[in-house]
């Protein structure tokens, strides 16, 4: 072939790919190369900038157009320029950085809990949750950090060589169940999380999300529940020997096949169970419902209608309020 033909092609392929990786979101480019937003909306999120020192974030993102601009520096481009300017690299050895997707990401797809035998995680540690990319998570789940720090912890961890942070809820034996924005996992041993506080009323949940939406629209109810968290649906026949120690079981579980069959479970073994899935209708769960409550200007009412059963019909599923009957 001609040389002057392979130019052209080789010319070509760069520029397919460049255009391909126009597309790559600076959000996760940030993401990857440890920088975390200081702020972030549905529009835009505000970095620290990864150019220099500051305590005030200059480096803003626009999410729609996928673009960067430095206020404090007067400048601004797409991904592939940011990863250039960052790394003080060619395009090529940028292009190979965003090829690698999310093998190396601090939030790490991995892939899902079920299809793990042994996770091969490793715990370095646990402290209060504190790290950016961790409070916009929250921020974006409608979790505040004073409600999600009363059960869960920020925890760092070693898988395959590298290391990575989530959000963490402490099972019964000393496992993690982990959740950041990008992925779920846990470490072993996997378990439940039975929260006691010595009163004769549980909240029965599947994940950790579930528990935290109920926890922040009933501040004033807590304490008057123990907590149940299956983490997995399999656990099922450990929940029911729990159940038996209690007067009154609320089941908070997944508006799903999986969920409401282990609702229908559970209901069979003890008279004592209420099913509360009716308050979410038409959401898959209680983070997602919360979540929609919340964009949509309900976020009081939504805290309202927590565990109290006479304003269950507040809302219909669209989010319209509709006459109590």
């Amino acid at each position: 072939m001609p040389k002057t033909i392979r130019l052209m092609k080789k010319k070509r392929t760069i520029k397919l790919t460049c255009e391909r990786a126009r597309a790559f979101p600076i959000e996760k480019a940030l993401a990857k190369l440890g920088h975390f937003p200081t702020r972030s909306t549905e529009k835009e999120a505000w970095f620290l900038s990864p150019f220099r020192p500051e305590t005030q974030a200059s480096f803003k993102v626009s999410k729609k157009l996928n673009r960067w601009y430095d206020h404090g520096a007067g400048k601004g481009g797409n991904v592939i320029d940011l990863i250039c300017q960052i790394n003080k690299s060619s395009v090529r050895v940028a292009l190979r950085f965003l090829e690698q997707g999310q093998t190396s990401f601090f939030f790490q797809q991995q892939p899902p809990v079920g299809t793990q035998k042994d996770t091969g995680l490793k715990i370095l540690h646990a402290r209060p949750i504190q790290h950016y990319g961790l409070l916009n998570y929250l921020f974006e789940r409608k979790i505040s950090i004073s409600t999600a720090s009363t059960i869960c912890r920020e925890v760092h961890y070693l898988h395959k060589g590298r290391r990575y942070f989530a959000i963490g809820l402490k099972n019964d034996s000393g496992g993690w169940e982990l959740r950041n924005k990008y992925y779920k996992n846990s470490s072993s041993p996997k378990d439940i999380t039975h929260i006691k506080n010595g009163n004769g009323k549980l909240i029965v949940t599947e994940g950790m999300f579930d528990l935290l939406s109920i926890l922040e629209g009933t501040k004033e109810s807590n304490s008057e529940y123990d907590f149940l968290v299956l983490n997995s649906t399999a656990f099922v026949s450990k929940a029911i020997e729990i159940m038996k120690g209690y007067l009154q079981i609320d089941l908070y579980l997944d508006n799903d096949p999986n969920g409401r069959r282990t609702t229908q479970n559970l209901l069979a073994h003890s008279n004592n169970c209420l099913d509360k899935s009716s308050l979410y209708e038409g959401y898959k769960d209680m983070n997602e419902w919360l979540v929609f409550k919340y964009k949509n200007g309900f976020g009081q009412e939504a805290q309202d209608v927590f565990l109290l059963p006479q304003k269950r019909s507040c809302f219909a599923p669209d989010g319209r309020k509709v006459k109590k009957k």
